[in-house]
């Protein structure tokens, strides 16, 4: 049976909070779709074409209605100045830090986003995807990393969470994260003058797992909610994804005004639906590796009905994975994960 509604109609109307047929479904795929492809990494990430032609087929393959377009962590900071690792088999990494200490912050030069390797592929790919099926499709080009974990990234995690956890060093602290602020704002600028209907801003280190909700609300909440007031409009809607178990911060994450909360498999669900319901819409929560990766179809199925049965009522809701599918995801639990959007995700 033909489907109502065109991937790109169902994303924006979830989002929107307006009618739409059924729960659509996003896959954190970029892994996957390059996984097959042998070529040194740092030919592969920094083709924008070859990473556009890999989404396109894996679209044609799965059919998914949502399209997250990146090439890992390391893309904003390599165009801030951190040296970047190329791995086998994986996504790129930062070499080390790009400050020694946070007094350096003043040093920090504007990123020029078409000049980096990375994330001039990003950026090509996500205009490549566009001409083909952005009449169609929602494709997201992600402008990841956020300000606090792009501030881990070009000052270190420890020196970060140090000068946090003393509290002596706020000043600095602050002007960092001003910093990072603007450099995202400035690289998610191009997607949305690109004519992207969205963009993800990636805080992993936000994360209960990682600092306090009371540091949450110091450090990371105030320049969450900068970058959206500073990007998300009628036509350009913004993603905050955070990591790990945040049940005692998704209502605060909310807050940050973002039209999409991406969660992960740890937050309960209840409270992820009761504190956001009507506030945003809730991208996920389906465990990368320990279901879709290493589970059966049985696995898959239950999870995600489960997801659907309590996140699902009154919209708001994006089925998928809570955070990026390993490499070497069967496609077989992928073909399940949106079967069951279409069977039990109708409204």
């Amino acid at each position: 049976m033909a489907e109502e509604m065109t991937s790109r109609e169902r994303c924006l109307a979830t989002i929107r909070h307006q009618p739409h047929d059924r729960v659509p479904v996003d896959l954190h795929n970029f892994m996957m779709t390059v996984a097959h492809i042998d070529l040194p990494p740092e030919r592969l990430f920094q083709d924008g074409g070859l990473l556009g032609e890999a989404q396109l087929a894996a679209w044609r393959r799965f059919g998914h209605d949502m399209l997250l377009v990146e090439n890992g962590t390391a893309a904003l900071a390599e165009a801030c100045g951190c040296k970047v690792t190329y791995l086998k088999g994986s996504a790129p990494v930062i070499e080390k830090p790009l400050l020694a200490d946070l007094s350096e912050v003043d040093k920090l030069k504007k990123p020029d986003p078409w000049n980096a390797p990375l994330t001039k592929a990003t950026l090509e790919a996500t205009r490549f995807l566009l001409d083909q099926i952005g009449d169609r499709v929602y494709v997201m080009g992600r402008a990841d990393q956020g300000p606090f974990d792009l501030a881990c990234m070009i000052a270190g995690p420890v020196p970060v969470l140090t000068a946090m956890g003393l509290g002596d060093r706020d000043d600095e602290l602050f002007a960092l994260l001003d910093y990072t602020s603007d450099a995202y704002i400035h690289y998610a600028q191009i997607y949305k003058e690109m004519g992207c209907p969205g963009t993800s801003l990636g805080e992993a280190q936000c994360s209960p797992d990682v600092i306090s909700p009371k540091m949450f609300e110091k450090y990371c909440l105030p320049y969450g909610k900068k970058v959206v007031q500073a990007l998300q409009s009628d036509d350009f809607a913004l993603a905050y994804h955070t990591c790990g178990n945040t049940t005692k911060i998704i209502g605060k994450m909310a807050e940050t005004g973002a039209r999409i909360l991406e969660f992960d498999y740890k937050c309960d669900k209840t409270v992820a639906k009761r504190e956001t319901a009507g506030k945003t819409t809730l991208l996920g929560p389906i465990d990368p590796s320990g279901v879709l990766h290493q589970g059966t179809v049985d696995d898959v199925e239950r999870a995600c009905r489960e997801a659907i049965e309590v996140l699902a009522p009154g919209g708001d809701f994006i089925l998928g994975p809570g955070c990026a599918l390993p490499p070497s995801t069967p496609p077989q639990n992928i073909d399940k994960l949106i079967e069951c959007a279409r069977l039990y995700g109708a409204y």
